[in-house]
């Protein structure tokens, strides 16, 4: 279970809880440590490897950099085959009565500003 691009795996950390407010000063009720596991966050998509699909594993931080791509019109590290994803133009997104090419945008823009 790793990051196809990035590599990320599992992580190996402690946890403990704490006992705030105890009576008996600060260490007579000491929080005990335990070990955890902290997984990545991945998900299964397709992506174009060579002209064919291909099964893999990706992060949510390697899947947000190439949504962020498409949307900001770079060229993303992969090829998504069926992109999971719901892309949008960030301009519209934000002010949807802006519309390039039309005349109200440049009214809009001289009053707001």
């Amino acid at each position: 279970m790793e990051c196809y691009h990035c590599g990320k795996t599992i992580l190996y950390g402690r946890s403990h809880t704490h006992h705030r407010g105890v009576a008996g000063g600060r260490w007579k009720k000491r929080a005990q440590k335990t070990a955890r596991i902290f997984k990545p966050n991945l998900q299964k998509v397709v992506i174009l490897k060579g002209g064919d699909e291909a099964k893999v594993r990706l992060c949510m931080k390697c899947l947000k950099r190439i949504k962020n791509d498409i949307e900001e019109g770079k060229r993303p590290f992969l090829t998504l085959g069926n992109p999971p994803i719901k892309l949008q133009d960030k301009k519209t997104k934000r002010h949807p009565e802006f519309i390039s090419g039309s005349e109200d945008a440049e009214t809009c823009l001289r009053q707001a500003g």
